[in-house]
């Protein structure tokens, strides 16, 4: 008998009712998607390291598109995985996503911090849990309620909450990607080639301290959105989703194969990774001077060697080399 994360059965009638259908992905691929070449290149690492991903630009320049397909380029879950995901969504009462697939979460910012946290009288998972081996975007992160922000410290380094009443305490996962989004300024044109900035500078400061240093430091890729043509011929060549899908799945199996278990570099104890071989000294002076040139912290150190460790699986390489290094320290040198 299949069973729930708390143990209980799982009625058979919605095993069969969501298992139709579904090796096929019905939402945006990036075929869609018109240019956006390094964003592409950015959401491929973000898939195939587990990693967490910012992006800022003005409205309408596609971040929203982007986060959109970024499910498409997953590899769907296993069984095992389907059926812990599934057992989820029955303790939520919210019907499963199709298949196999990852979860898509994509709340409101107006949402409060029980729905997305979980909770309430008789707790219940929120959108955290939901995307358990999926992903979750805050479009618009700037606009959710900074508690609530903070409140996801916990989940980004443990892959789970728990919830503490007076008569139990639960815990659900919520191992997810978290993909963030939003304006440069208030207006949404801070930089813009073809709008003018109305903003003041203190507007502006105001508004990026919206979002917290704590948070901002657990997002591990930060990308900077700008608008493309719209007849731009430029379609990505070999980044259909089901080219970077296929890459991306490869980059986890090596993973899978060199940790033993089922788990990405930016989750994986950091010994573990190291043990698959050790930075040179050259590429050990080259992130400390990145970091101390821009005053970032040991997580940042961290996540830089972890992004270096995708970048190396992505291309099959068993040993992390310099481009790989330059590589990473670019994706995260685009913090706005």
């Amino acid at each position: 008998m299949i069973q729930d994360i708390s143990g209980k059965p799982i009625p058979q009638a919605l095993f069969k009712k969501t298992s139709k259908n579904s090796t096929e992905y019905e939402g945006i691929t990036f075929e869609q998607i018109v240019g956006h070449s390094y964003a592409k290149r950015a959401l491929e690492i973000a898939a195939a390291g587990g990693h967490h991903l910012f992006m800022t630009g003005p409205p309408g320049c596609g971040k929203s598109m982007l986060a959109e397909s970024f499910p498409s380029i997953l590899p769907p879950l296993s069984k095992d995985e389907w059926i812990e995901v599934m057992s989820i969504y029955q303790l939520s009462g919210t019907e499963p996503p199709p298949s196999m697939h990852a979860p898509y979460r994509n709340p409101h910012h107006s949402a409060s911090g029980i729905s997305i946290i979980g909770g309430g009288q008789s707790p219940k998972p929120g959108e955290i849990s939901l995307a358990h081996r999926g992903v979750i975007f805050l479009d618009e992160i700037a606009e959710f309620n900074k508690k609530t922000l903070d409140m996801l410290r916990q989940p980004f380094e443990s892959g789970k909450v728990t919830i503490s009443r007076v008569r139990s305490t639960v815990t659900y996962p919520a191992s997810f990607i978290l993909l963030g989004a939003m304006n440069p300024c208030p207006c949404g044109y801070l930089h813009s080639p073809n709008h003018y900035c109305t903003c003041t500078p203190k507007q502006i400061a105001s508004y990026q301290n919206r979002l917290s240093g704590p948070i901002r430091d657990r997002f591990d890729l930060f990308l900077t959105v700008k608008p493309v043509e719209f007849m731009s011929n430029d379609k990505g060549g070999n980044n259909t989703s089901k080219a970077v899908q296929e890459r991306v799945k490869e980059a986890r199996e090596r993973q899978f194969h060199r940790y033993g278990q089922a788990i990405c570099n930016s989750r994986v104890a950091y010994d573990t990774m190291m043990k698959a071989g050790q930075l040179t000294d050259e590429q050990n002076r080259s992130l400390q001077q990145f970091i101390s040139k821009n005053q970032l912290s040991n997580r940042a150190h961290l996540k830089l060697i972890r992004l270096a460790r995708t970048l190396a699986d992505l291309e099959n390489q068993s040993h992390i080399s310099n481009e790989n290094i330059l590589e990473a320290i670019r994706l995260y040198g685009r913090k706005s």
